[in-house]
């Protein structure tokens, strides 16, 4: 009976049509119930300042027993006029509708919703219709449900709207709610007509709320900040708060599981281009984390997949290499998919593409027993939909994922460039940043100046804008070639390397830049490759291995 009810309401709504004009105002007075309860009626119900879709106040009204918690309200229109009629919903059960409308009443309703969500409908008035009635409503025995930004939008019958809003004051009781190493969270009082406040650091406008609270985030560690926060609505913004100072903790935290504080990173190639052929078990002892070089795009926007080149590496086969990867992990390594590489045709560009991708990695790490995933695409990313799609895969996969990625040095000039947006977005699940120092033009340090790879200070003064621009030390570590054969330049010898980790980490060692401070919790250093390593004699994980792990 209740859903042939609604069936019958559901078709007298699809058959409306009409659209307001210019002219048009909202009749509906106190729509965003800033002044409590007034000019509505309601069997039950209050207002609440959370949650919120505009403003500072929404209804709450709890069906009981045989009452289905209904308010209503009165409206002046004209007759033989078209009026759009519309709210947002939160919670359980909420109906909207209109009643006396002297032709077709009408209605729209929503099982339930767990964010905002707005509900539409029209109606056209009789010939001698001056009077309407408005209403929501929720469902007997079903949870509370939340209305906010009630809109009766035709030609006005007389009553007028809603006056014109005035800009509003300023908010009051400002305050630091909490802090981690890279965020800040504040807190206010809300402000009785704003719709909205905008959150200030260090003077910069920064973020935009509806809500009375905020969390600022891609912060430095260990680093004090200035914030304001102002309240807004369609007539402008009020003056800013007296500004409060908020200091982010000392160390950042991210995901990586049992990754060592100070790790080695190593690339293991997938394919054979005159290096040496290695199985997983002839990777070095030295590298804590192997990144297996490379997941391939598939037919899928976004998904990827994995195929073991066994006839080019001699032979191997995929249940030799899924033993070998658990041997390494039961070994204490982390051996994770690449996704990427020069050639990589990895895209993320979409919702779609971000849920791809998220759900093909998981499938391969339960498949080999990959631990987590290296983001190396070298030919861009959307940060939006690539944020979308790690912190989906954190999800699946859990606090032990290991995030990796290896952005060129153009990647990190700025935290405006997509990759270090990501970096910064997953902040809280990310383990390591391994920027490629190779393969480079000259780049400006954090000093800005020039500075040309190749040098300890290249090193140095490009690793200082990731560690001052918001990523923890421990999740920022040196990306180096192998050997000369490993990369077209940038080579530098092992012990450049370890002169760059001792100038970031203990002030010593280095070369005519040196930072502002110290980074003792730095990662450590990664390279390509670890096939190159053995072509090598190992030189580069025998000299950085050691030195990387006997950092501070």
């Amino acid at each position: 009976m209740f859903l042939v009810a609604l069936a019958g309401g559901a078709l007298a709504v699809g058959g409306l049509t009409g659209s307001a004009q210019a002219a048009d105002v909202n009749v509906a007075k106190n729509a965003g119930f800033e002044s409590g309860l007034a000019n509505w009626t309601c069997t039950a119900g209050s207002t609440v300042s959370s949650p919120v879709h505009g403003g500072a106040s929404a209804l709450k009204a709890t069906p009981a027993g045989q009452d289905h918690a209904r308010c209503s309200q009165t409206v002046a229109v004209q007759p033989n006029s078209t009026y759009q009629l519309s709210a947002w919903v939160q919670g359980g059960y909420a109906y909207l509708g209109a009643s006396g409308t002297g032709t077709t009443d009408v209605s729209t309703w929503t099982p339930d919703s767990a964010s905002w969500k707005q509900l539409k409908t029209s109606f056209t008035t009789g010939a001698s219709t001056t009077s309407v009635t408005v209403y929501t409503h929720g469902w007997y025995g079903q949870q509370p449900y939340f209305v906010d930004d009630v809109s009766v939008v035709g030609p006005d019958g007389g009553g007028g709207g809603d006056p014109d809003p005035v800009i509003p004051v300023a908010p009051s009781g400002l305050a630091v709610s909490g802090t981690t190493s890279s965020s800040v969270s504040l807190a206010w009082s809300p402000v009785a007509n704003a719709t909205g406040y905008n959150v200030y650091r260090d003077g910069t406008k920064v973020q935009s709320v509806s809500g009375s609270s905020a969390t600022v985030t891609g912060l430095a560690a260990d680093t004090s900040y200035s914030f304001q926060v102002t309240a807004t609505n369609a007539a402008g913004e009020s003056p800013r708060t007296t500004s409060v100072n908020g200091r982010t903790a000392t160390t950042g935290g991210g995901g990586g599981g049992d990754v060592p504080a100070h790790a080695v990173t190593g690339y293991w190639q997938n394919f054979n281009n005159g290096a040496a052929i290695q199985r997983i078990s002839d990777v070095q002892a030295q590298y804590d984390i192997i990144a297996v070089a490379f997941a391939d795009a598939t037919a899928t926007p976004g998904a990827v997949d994995f195929t073991l080149d066994s006839a080019g590496l001699g032979g191997y086969t995929e249940a030799q290499f899924k033993a070998d990867v658990a041997a390494k992990q039961a070994a204490g390594k982390s051996v994770i998919i690449s996704v990427g590489g020069e050639l990589g045709a990895v895209r993320v560009n979409d919702a779609a593409s971000a849920t791809n991708f998220a759900n093909s990695v998981y499938a391969l790490m339960q498949e080999y027993g990959f631990d987590g995933v290296d983001i190396d695409l070298e030919n861009g990313l959307n940060s939006t939909y690539m944020t979308q799609a790690l912190r989906a895969l954190s999800a699946k996969a859990g606090s032990g994922l290991v995030i990796t990625m290896a952005p060129q040095t153009i990647d990190m000039q700025s935290t405006s460039n997509e990759y270090f947006k990501t970096a910064l977005n997953i902040k809280d699940i990310l383990t390591v940043v391994n920027m490629q120092y190779y393969n480079s033009g000259s780049m400006l340090g954090c000093d800005g100046k020039v500075y040309s790879q190749g040098s300890v200070d290249f090193l140095t003064a490009l690793a200082c804008i990731q560690l001052e621009g918001g990523l923890a030390p421990s999740q920022v570590g040196l990306g180096l070639p192998a050997s000369t054969r490993g990369a077209g330049s940038g080579y530098v010898a092992p012990s450049v390397v370890n002169a760059a980790l001792d100038c970031l980490t203990k002030g010593t060692s280095c070369g005519s830049f040196k930072p502002s401070r110290t980074y003792p919790s730095l990662r450590g250093a990664m390279t390509w490759s670890t096939n190159w390593d053995a072509t090598a004699g190992n030189a580069w994980s025998n000299a950085v291995g050691p030195h990387v792990h006997g950092l501070p």
